[in-house]
């Protein structure tokens, strides 16, 4: 099984990256802050205006390091790849199931995944509330269970889309309930991305990056080709297998931890700004929750199908790693994560 690596989080405006006898060095204003070897480091992510020589961007392809470049909210500006890992097969086998039948079944099998994860944190979280709440979490948990069976019957992508998005909102019209914060300014009303319209949808969206940027790492380690997705459009720049697969893990991942952030009091209503409408995690807040999200990812689990205990942070490389092994021939479906 994979070693869990780390993630370098580059968040100092300002910063510069280079590399010194096989560790990553990082400069503030001529001044040197860190330096960590490079065998530790898996990926590195730059959220904020970061310069890095050119020795050091191959340095980081002959080590299998992934660099990333974002805004200081998450908006995604450019990745730099090394070298392409991965049987050439794999990808032609991946490339071939693109508007298949095939495929249609990878992401039923997917969605699948979403819906019963969706409907877990919904029941578990009614377990541990109000009995009011309990009753909205119980009812809608009850209607995504009809959107599972619908979802057996769809007949094209198109359709599973349908059923994804139905889902979706029936699970976030429940999401406020899960909620135990008093305070209104950290309340939920409905999802919203860009912009996230309220302080928990930045934190959600914010969360739904760091998972976007460790699903696509895992895919490029296995060979699979993180754009040439299925149930999201292909378009240029957008890693769509990557979105297919973080469907799944949205919730019990992403949407657990946010809920105990916010439920735990460790992100409140004064760690956000306001731009028109728009709400974005102040820098002190950005490192706290990353900082959280690390050690959540070193928390250990059961896989439910490898029935193996791996390290939460590994649970994307084994279901890219599981994809993989379905392009091969190896398994008769993707079997898809699902958190009991």
């Amino acid at each position: 099984m994979k070693k869990l690596g780390n993630v370098l989080y580059i968040m100092t405006e300002g910063s510069y990256l280079h590399c010194e006898n096989k560790s990553i060095c990082v400069m503030v204003g001529g001044t040197e802050k860190t330096r960590i070897p490079a065998h530790t480091i898996e990926a590195i992510i730059c959220l904020c205006n970061t310069s890095v020589s050119t020795p050091f961007i191959g340095f980081c392809g002959d080590n299998g390091i992934s660099l990333s470049f974002h805004s200081d909210n998450g908006r995604f500006y450019g990745r730099v790849y090394g070298h392409v890992s991965g049987n050439v097969l794999l990808r032609k086998k991946q490339y071939q199931l693109i508007d298949s039948g095939e495929s249609v079944e990878i992401v039923r099998n997917m969605i699948l995944g979403k819906i019963i994860n969706s409907r877990n944190v919904l029941m578990r979280a009614s377990r541990n509330t109000s009995e009011e709440k309990a009753v909205t979490l119980k009812a809608q948990a009850e209607k995504l269970l009809e959107q599972e069976k619908l979802l057996a019957s769809a007949q094209n992508i198109d359709s599973i889309r349908g059923v994804e998005g139905a889902a979706a909102s029936i699970y976030f019209r429940a999401f406020a309930s899960m909620l135990k914060t008093s305070d209104p300014e950290m309340a939920f009303d409905k999802r919203s991305r860009r912009p996230p319209e309220n302080r928990v949808n930045a934190l959600l969206s914010f969360t739904y990056m760091l998972l976007k940027n460790d699903m696509q790492s895992a895919l490029e380690s296995v060979g699979i080709d993180p754009a040439a997705g299925y149930l999201h459009t292909l378009r240029p720049g957008r890693p769509s297998m990557a979105l297919d697969l973080m469907e799944e893990l949205r919730s019990p991942l992403c949407d657990r931890f946010v809920i105990s952030l916010v439920n735990l009091k460790q992100i409140t209503a004064s760690d956000f700004d306001t731009e028109g409408i728009e709400f974005l995690l102040k820098d002190k807040a950005r490192r706290k929750v990353i900082q959280e999200w690390q050690l959540r990812k070193k928390e250990i689990i059961m896989h439910p199908y490898l029935k193996e205990k791996i390290p939460i942070g590994l649970i994307p490389y084994c279901q890219a790693m599981l994809l993989a092994r379905y392009f091969r021939g190896d398994l008769d479906g993707y079997p898809p994560f699902i958190w009991r």
